[in-house]
C-alpha cells in the first residue's frame, strides 16, 4: 500500500482547502465545498475566504447570510459553524443527538430533575412565531417551570442541542457587531429539514464521510470523527470504503480517499497564507503533523490566528489599529520574510477595506 509522508498529505490538505492556489469558486460553493467555516469569532470567516478566494469581497458573504444562502448554525464538534443552508437542513438532525449528550455531558448536575424532551417542547412554542430571540430571552420564557435551575444550562441545551436554530444577521456581517439572536433553522429558511432514506442506510452520514474526503482528505476515520464530533459513522464509512482508495501514512495508519481526488506532487510550491483563527484546515484533522508541529499543536485550539510557509504553520498573527503584524514560530529566511510581509500588507488592505497596509514582523 502506498506510503504518504506528511509533505504529501500537506500538499493534498492545500489542494483540497483552496490554499494551494486562489479559488474561482464563489463564496457560496466554497463554504459549500469547505463543508462549512468554522465561526464562533464572527468575523473569521470573511479572512478564511480572503485568503481562499480570487478577489474576494467581504460584502458577497454578508449577502449570503441577509439572503438566507448560508446560516450560522451549531454543528461539527458543537461549535457555531458558517454553512450552506442546504448543508444545514440535511445536516442538523444528524448532529442533534451528538449536540445533545455534549450539553448534557457539560451540564449533567445542572440540568438533574429537568425533562429535555418537556424543555425542547417548551422551547419550541415560545419560537413557534419563527421571531428571533436571545437566549436570554428564550430561558426567561420558560425558566418558571425549573426553578432554581442554572439558566445557562437551560440556554446552552436549548439553542445549541435541543431546537435547531440560527444565529441571525446583524450577527456575522461584515464588520458589523451584533448580539446572539436565535430563530427555528426551518422557519428562518422557509423549507423543511431534507427527507430520510426510509431504509434506515444512515444517507447523511454517507454523504459526510464523501465531503470531508473531498475536503480534507487523505484522512483517518479517527480525523473524520475529530472533524464532526460524530461517534455513529463506522457503518458509514463501511458503506462507502467500496467506493474508496486507500493509503498508509509514515505511522502506518490508513488513509481513506476519494479516487479522482487532487494529490499534488509534494513539491508543489505551497504560497503564504493566512488563517483565521479556528480555521478547520488545521482543526479538521485529529493527526495534524500535516500542517503544524507537534509543539505548537496548542495554539490550534486557542484561537490564535496562523500563517502557513511553505504549507506548515511558521507563524501567528494578530490585526489592531490597521496594522497586520507577524509573530514567526521559527526564524525566516529573507525570501519567506519578503513573501510573508507581502501577504500581511495585502490582509490589512483587506481587514481596512484599503484604508491601510501597515505590517510589523517580530523578530
Amino acid at each position: 500500500m502506498t506510503v504518504l509522508d506528511d509533505r504529501a498529505l500537506n500538499r493534498a490538505a492545500l489542494a483540497r482547502q483552496a490554499l494551494l492556489a486562489p479559488s474561482d469558486r464563489s463564496a457560496l460553493d466554497l463554504v459549500s465545498h469547505l463543508c462549512g467555516l468554522q465561526a464562533q469569532e464572527p468575523q473569521e470567516p470573511f479572512v478564511g475566504l480572503w485568503t481562499r478566494m480570487r478577489g474576494f469581497e467581504a460584502s458577497e458573504l454578508s449577502d449570503l447570510l441577509t439572503g438566507r444562502r448560508v446560516v450560522r448554525v451549531h454543528l461539527m464538534r458543537r461549535t457555531v459553524h458558517l454553512v450552506a443552508t442546504e448543508d444545514a437542513l440535511a445536516w442538523r438532525s444528524r448532529f442533534g443527538a451528538m449536540l445533545r449528550q455534549k450539553v448534557a455531558a457539560t451540564y449533567r448536575r445542572e440540568l438533574e430533575g429537568v425533562d429535555l424532551d418537556e424543555l425542547d417542547a417548551a422551547g419550541r412554542a415560545v419560537l413557534a412565531d419563527g421571531e428571533p430571540r436571545t437566549m436570554a430571552e428564550l430561558v426567561e420564557a420558560v425558566a418558571d417551570r425549573w426553578p432554581g435551575t442554572y439558566r445557562r444550562a437551560l440556554g446552552e441545551m436549548l439553542v445549541s442541542a435541543l431546537i435547531p436554530v440560527v444565529q441571525t444577521p446583524p450577527r456575522g456581517l461584515w464588520r458589523t457587531r451584533g448580539g446572539v439572536r436565535n430563530a427555528p433553522l426551518e422557519a428562518w429558511t422557509g423549507r423543511g429539514p431534507a427527507p430520510h432514506d426510509p431504509d434506515g442506510t444512515d444517507p447523511v452520514g454517507r454523504a459526510l464521510v464523501r465531503r470531508y474526503l473531498a475536503a480534507y482528505g487523505p484522512a483517518t476515520s479517527t480525523d473524520l470523527r475529530s472533524w464532526c464530533g460524530l461517534a455513529g459513522l463506522p457503518a458509514a464509512v463501511a458503506a462507502v470504503r467500496g467506493e474508496l482508495v486507500s493509503f498508509r501514512d509514515a505511522h502506518g495508519r490508513e488513509l481513506l480517499d476519494l479516487p479522482g481526488a487532487p494529490r499534488p506532487d509534494p513539491g508543489t510550491p505551497a504560497p503564504v497564507r493566512f488563517l483565521p483563527a479556528f480555521d478547520n484546515a488545521v482543526l479538521g484533522y485529529h493527526h495534524r503533523g500535516r500542517i503544524i508541529d507537534d509543539a505548537h499543536r496548542g495554539l490550534s485550539v486557542e484561537g490564535a490566528r496562523m500563517v502557513l510557509v511553505d504549507g506548515r504553520v511558521a507563524a501567528t498573527w494578530t490585526a489592531a489599529d490597521g496594522t497586520v503584524s507577524v509573530a514567526p514560530l521559527r526564524p525566516f529566511t529573507g525570501a519567506e520574510r519578503d513573501a510573508v510581509a507581502a501577504g500581511a500588507e495585502d490582509l490589512s488592505a483587506f481587514l481596512s477595506d484599503g484604508g491601510s497596509r501597515r505590517v510589523r514582523i517580530d523578530g
